[in-house]
């Protein structure tokens, strides 16, 4: 008996040295800090989440980016979204360097399921796709916003499907899934959940919008500035967080369901500051904006077997520390190829400040640079606040302090000279045809419009174009083939019956494919009556598609042109999307 008993201890010893720690992390779209219960406001109730940091730690003074892709590339790669080629929000410039690193392909290395259930917001076609950057799965989309949050049109792995209810209920149900599948497997994962609320369109459950439709705002609950508050905006961004605090509380029951809580990491935190002018504890500028009220977010990460309840972290901290942090955390070796900005948080969350090194944190969008310290914050227009006696940033205190305010000066010249001055837009075209994939999703996003073809809204990511009504007009797109071959197009449009007829002409250098768009397709506009709030993106539509044929590709750059040779009726159609898939070659006897 005693022997067995050894033997039993020396296996569980065992188990315990091999088994690896899972990984969930959430990040918001859009949400301010002050979002959340948790940090006093009184005007929503976000339970699931403020648990967090009661059973774990939460950061008093963490910092992402202004905006979306940045926050996103530099939590996967740990490095100044600047290094990492990332310089817009659209047109490309939200792709990551292909030299990077990101923390899925580390945790994919070590053996980890890896998937991703949400808002991507850093490349769609492959291999800046989810899946060429170390994801297994990946269930969502990869544009900056989308235009309708019901049973929407989703991405499955390539493949484009529709969703199931309310997005965020449907990427937390695919989140679990995944989870599910991997405990069944005995196989540890990294599942990342980017949610795309409170982002607009400003669209909500009935369940949730009932209790905030006629909410009196408590007085202690206003923005710094009341007057340029949107009252039904602001609303349904509360209701929208508290629909988000309740999809988190769904994963977390169904880690305590399969009995992995105890040796799962789940991290939460925003990816910029509130889309809105709402109750932000006071703070200068939302979301766009360099200052504190647009780079400060929470942190929360909860370890049961890792982390003691009620930690509570007051260094600063940056979103670039997060990829460091977890790996170390989980003990996953670092095989990053380039020098990494941030660093691990293990210390801190043991409780060991004392060799803590102080550090500066610069933060960059279109052309404003903010620099902060743990004391200090240099704005934009160069003043100096003390941010310990001054949060709401109202006294500048450069004359005060004149060796602090030359020191984080020197600091914001010399990311300037060193960073910014070699970032910018780059000429990397769209990737096609890669080797590695059989599809290609090529959106109205990332194409350009010649003539009088407009695009459906000024901001790219979920547009179409429309107002085709010119032989003249036509769309491009700058392209690389990665695999010569035979690609089969599938075109996604709308037209009604009375304009059809029109010949389209999809052409790259030297090869084509024509089509006549023969079947009507006019679908209505949707998402206004689903709209708490007006929104500034455009409308969308369920753009139908359609057999083209076969376009033979060559590999290498080129320009892809998609023109109506004929228009017999008032227009062509209108264009939400291509999607190239490869056409196996016949096996041979």
């Amino acid at each position: 008996m005693r022997a067995q008993a050894v033997f039993t201890t020396l296996l569980v010893c065992a188990v315990g040295l091999f088994s690896k720690t899972n990984v969930v992390v959430f990040l918001t779209d859009d949400q301010g800090w002050g979002d959340l219960s948790l940090n006093g406001n009184t005007n929503l109730s976000t339970p699931n989440i403020d648990s967090l940091a009661r059973e774990g730690a939460s950061f008093d003074r963490f910092y992402v980016c202004p905006v979306c892709s940045p926050t996103r590339a530099e939590f996967l790669t740990g490095r100044h979204h600047v290094r990492s080629g990332v310089y817009s929000t659209s047109a490309g410039g939200e792709r990551m360097d292909l030299e990077e690193t990101t923390i899925a392909d580390l945790f994919q290395q070590e053996g980890y399921a890896t998937g991703a259930f949400g808002k991507w917001h850093n490349g769609m076609q492959y291999p800046y796709h989810p899946l060429g950057r170390g994801f297994d799965y990946f269930y969502g989309f990869c544009s900056g916003h989308w235009g309708h949050y019901y049973d929407a049109l989703m991405e499955r792995n390539g493949k484009l499907v529709q969703g199931r209810g309310f997005c965020v209920d449907d990427f937390t149900t695919e989140a679990m899934g995944f989870i599910e599948r991997s405990v069944k497997k005995d196989k540890p994962f990294f599942a990342y959940v980017p949610y795309n609320t409170p982002h607009s369109p400003m669209q909500v459950p009935d369940r949730w919008w009932k209790k905030f439709k006629d909410l009196n705002l408590e007085e202690m609950m206003r923005n710094r500035n009341p007057k340029k508050e949107d009252r039904l905006h602001l609303l349904a961004a509360l209701a929208m967080c508290e629909n988000i605090d309740w999809n988190v509380g769904r994963l977390l029951k169904k880690l305590d369901e399969l009995q992995v809580t105890d040796d799962t990491i789940v991290v939460f935190f925003h990816d910029n500051g509130p889309n809105g002018t709402r109750w932000n504890g006071d703070m200068e500028g939302r979301k766009g904006s360099t200052e504190e009220g647009g780079t400060r977010s929470p942190l929360l990460i909860k370890w049961p077997n890792g982390i003691k309840p009620g930690t509570k972290v007051m260094p600063i901290s940056s979103v670039r520390d997060l990829l460091p942090t977890l790996i170390e955390l989980a003990g996953v070796k670092e095989r990053s190829k380039k020098a990494i900005d941030g660093r691990s948080l293990k210390p801190l969350l043991s409780g060991k400040t004392k060799r803590w090194k102080s550090r500066t944190l610069v933060s960059t969008w279109k052309g404003k640079l903010g620099v902060r310290d743990q004391y200090f914050r240099l704005g934009y227009k160069g003043r100096l606040f003390d941010m310990e006696k001054d949060p709401g940033q109202r006294v500048d205190v450069s004359k005060q302090f004149p060796d602090v305010a030359e020191r984080l000066n020197q600091r914001k010249q010399s990311f300037q000279k060193k960073v910014l001055e070699q970032a910018g837009p780059g000429t990397r075209p769209f990737i096609i045809g890669h080797p590695e994939v059989s599809w290609t999703q090529i959106p109205a996003r990332d194409g350009t419009a010649h003539g009088t073809i407009k695009r459906s809204n000024k901001f790219p990511n979920c547009s179409y174009f429309t107002n085709w009504t010119s032989k003249e007009d036509f769309i491009t797109w700058d392209v690389e083939v990665g695999e010569s071959g035979n690609y089969e197009v599938e075109l996604w449009y709308a037209c009604p019956e009375k304009d059809l007829g029109a010949e389209i002409e999809l052409s790259c250098n030297d090869k084509s494919v024509v089509t006549i768009i023969a079947t009507p397709h006019d679908p209505p506009l949707v998402g206004k009556q689903e709209d708490r709030s007006p929104r500034m993106e455009s409308y969308v539509k369920d753009f139908t598609p359609m057999k083209m044929g076969v376009i033979e590709l060559t590999k290498g750059k080129g320009k892809l042109k998609l023109q109506a040779i004929e228009i017999p009726k008032s227009q062509a159609m209108e264009f939400r999307l291509i999607q190239l898939n490869r056409v196996k070659e016949k096996e041979t006897d």
